[in-house]
């Protein structure tokens, strides 16, 4: 495993990023999609860790950030060790500023409601 004393990168979400900074310091960056796809690239699915349970965060991560589909063992982390690293994916919503209706695929009407954005960071447990 790559980092410090063989420690897995975790994949963290909104939801549990701040349960994993319990204590320690922490370095923060943010990331770029491809900088993401990289990492995620270079890493083996035994050396990465899904911290969150949001299958909506996998289909962004390999639907819409094109990684590649990899089946991340999922454990709950309740603090990062020092040397540690993990990638976090953070949704940014806002509502919609023009609400349309839609017809759905069963016919029902749907109402767009709000705008969702993602983005990415790299944090690493310093000590």
């Amino acid at each position: 495993m790559r980092g410090k004393d063989n420690l897995p990168l975790l994949l963290l979400d909104n939801s549990n990023m701040m349960t994993v900074l319990n204590e320690g310091e922490f370095k923060c960056a943010n990331l770029t999609f491809d900088e993401v796809n990289h990492l995620l690239k270079i890493y083996s699915e035994k050396e990465v860790l899904r911290c969150f349970s949001d299958t909506e965060i996998e289909n962004i991560i390999f639907n819409y950030l094109k990684a590649e589909r990899k089946t991340y063992t999922y454990k709950k982390i309740r603090n990062m060790r020092p040397g540690q690293d993990a990638l976090v994916f953070k949704l940014y919503i806002t509502p919609s500023k023009t609400q349309p209706v839609i017809k759905a695929d069963d016919g029902v009407e749907a109402k767009k409601i709000q705008n969702i954005y993602v983005y990415c960071q790299h944090l690493t447990r310093v000590r």
